[in-house]
């Protein structure tokens, strides 16, 4: 199978599972306890159905959108996910490339694995810092400085992690970061030789939006105990308003759920929410960020941009979650396995395949713009007995 084979997301997934050693591919694909959340994620989308209009006039499509104040040329950004050198050497070199030339919104994590300001430098794409909360005060006002200090504009607070999900995929395997794994993971290295050779040919693996102010090298601290040990399970609302406040631009909260969670994010003056469940990757058993989309969006949306990621594999869910009010959608996985695959070509072959499906099935709905897609497009199709 080679990339020009590859047409939707289970094209890339096949082809980065044959790719990727089985720990990293696992890391990836898995979700937390009985995955259960992880499949209702693209699951919920095929729980409605569209109802197209005809005769619109929809010789040219417009799919641009102004999402927390940054005008992208796509309705879908890159949402921020960790170790991206680990699954292609290119890493969010190759993400941060992609986006700047889709003219969309790439996001980079404090688990990343190149540095915020290289990409900063290099690209013109609006970058998304995402951040952790710390139980060291100090530390998160030196990342959002750090952030400010690269010309990153927004900054988004995960709030659904403030410890790790039970990853049984990779107790099973011992993924960890550094690697310690189990003898079945280890073996599964040795029959992906080529990850391998790319993987020490590359430059060494580091954390650089970490490693300035935690010692994540050697045995000192896994990716595990990060979570579990220099996260504040703590945190509350005074603290992210605080935050808010010091950051001064505009503050995203990533992991909001519930509607009464929302109005509070609007209430501190964030600018925009993302719905999601971190991939069903937290608390299974979690509602999917588009079931919860049209309540929040119906209390919320005129003061707060709302986004939402977890599942989203085809343009038609871009169009459901945008017609129920979502000003913008995340990809995670979408775009992990393309880079896993092909790197910097792998990830835009997916985005050029969501255009021309987004474009497609607005024509298909009668829609020129972005704003011409409303709730009343939308219908819930009854539960079978």
């Amino acid at each position: 199978m080679r990339l020009n084979d590859c047409h939707n997301f289970h094209d890339f997934r096949l082809l980065a599972k044959r790719r990727l050693p089985r720990p990293i591919f696992d890391y990836i694909d898995g979700g937390a306890d009985d995955e259960v959340t992880l499949r209702r994620n693209s699951a919920a989308f095929g729980a409605v159905d569209l109802v197209p209009n005809i005769l619109r006039g929809v010789a040219q499509v417009d799919l641009s959108t102004t999402v927390m104040g940054q005008r992208i040329e796509l309705p879908v950004y890159l949402s921020p996910t960790a170790l991206q050198r680990l699954f292609h050497h290119q890493g969010e070199r190759a993400t941060a490339a992609a986006a700047e030339n889709f003219g969309t919104m790439c996001g980079v994590s404090s688990l990343g694995t190149v540095s915020m300001a290289e990409l900063a430098q290099k690209h013109r794409t609006p970058q998304v810092y995402q951040f952790y909360f710390h139980r060291d005060r100090a530390l998160n006002s030196a990342m959002m400085q750090a952030a400010k200090d690269c010309g990153i504009k927004v900054m988004m607070l995960t709030v659904d992690s403030i410890t790790g999900g039970n990853r049984e995929r990779d107790l099973r395997t011992g993924f960890s970061i550094p690697f310690r794994l189990t003898k079945g993971g280890m073996a599964q290295f040795a029959l992906k030789p080529a990850w391998g050779i790319n993987y020490v040919r590359s430059e060494k693996f580091s954390l650089p939006q970490l490693d300035q102010h935690i010692d994540m090298k050697g045995d000192s601290l896994t990716i595990g105990r990060y979570f579990t040990e220099m996260l504040d399970p703590s945190m509350d609302w005074d603290d992210v308003a605080r935050m808010v406040a010091e950051w001064g631009g505009p503050f995203c909260l990533k992991g909001v759920m519930s509607v009464e969670d929302a109005r509070r994010a609007a209430d501190i003056g964030c600018a925009g929410i993302v719905l999601s469940n971190h991939g069903g990757r937290q608390l299974d058993g979690s509602r999917t960020g588009f079931d919860q989309l049209e309540e929040i969006v119906q209390a919320v949306g005129d003061r707060i941009d709302v986004m939402i990621d977890g599942g989203v594999q085809r343009g038609t869910h871009v169009l459901k979650a945008l017609a129920l009010g979502a000003k913008a959608v995340g990809l995670g996985r979408a775009y992990l396995f393309p880079l896993a695959a092909a790197g910097q070509p792998g990830i835009e072959r997916m985005l050029s395949r969501m255009r021309d499906e987004i474009i497609r099935d607005m024509q298909l709905m009668g829609c020129a713009s972005l704003s011409e897609l409303r709730p009343e497009m939308i219908r819930k199709r009854a539960s079978l007995p």
